[in-house]
């Protein structure tokens, strides 16, 4: 109602934070820089809650390497996606508890598209898993990632068989995290 006001007053247009196509192409330019700094890529794993930047991955890699297969990661405890893709349609999970705060949105009608004809699996990964790739990102690294970040990683350390052998790009989103309050320091 509030923004609906704005807009009559103003003539401001709604841009979803996910599902617009704008801000699709605009997080497409994340694997695009990937693939203009890496060659030779086998599969690229990029995070999913709502599907804007699995869209945008898709977008790019569908265009400029089809042979490249696109993998998304989710949390087990909100994993409407891959119940969704299994299904083949969307199912919304309303009220998802999760440490991948990030990722607790529900898919889209654009976002599903690019979901559902070029992702070839959604991967899920528990949260103690999620903990453990970031704690191991942090040990190794010295890269602080927040929770949502850290879902394709532990996707890919969950699914080994599945990842084994091939080069992965990993899409690192973010380290939106509160130092005090690491999930591992407790």
């Amino acid at each position: 109602a509030v923004f609906a006001e704005i807009q009559r007053e103003t003539g401001a247009e709604f841009v979803h934070p996910y599902n617009d196509p704008r801000v699709i192409a605009g997080q497409a330019t994340c694997s695009a820089e990937m693939l203009e700094a890496v060659d030779g890529l086998d599969s690229i794993v990029a995070p999913i809650g709502g599907g804007g930047m699995i869209s945008g991955t898709c977008l790019t890699v569908s265009h400029l390497a089809p042979k490249i297969e696109i993998f998304a990661a989710e949390p087990t405890q909100a994993d409407d996606a891959a119940r969704s893709f299994r299904a083949g349609h969307i199912i919304a999970d309303d009220a998802p508890v999760t440490i991948a705060d990030g990722l607790k949105v529900p898919l889209k009608d654009n976002t599903w598209h690019f979901v559902s004809h070029y992702v070839a699996d959604v991967l899920t990964a528990s949260e103690e898993e999620i903990i453990e790739a970031m704690k191991l990102t942090w040990q190794r690294l010295k890269i602080v990632m927040e929770p949502s970040c850290a879902v394709p990683l532990a996707v890919i350390l969950k699914n080994q068989d599945v990842f084994r052998g091939r080069r992965i790009g990993v899409i690192v989103t973010g380290g939106n995290v509160d130092l005090d309050r690491l999930p591992w320091m407790k």
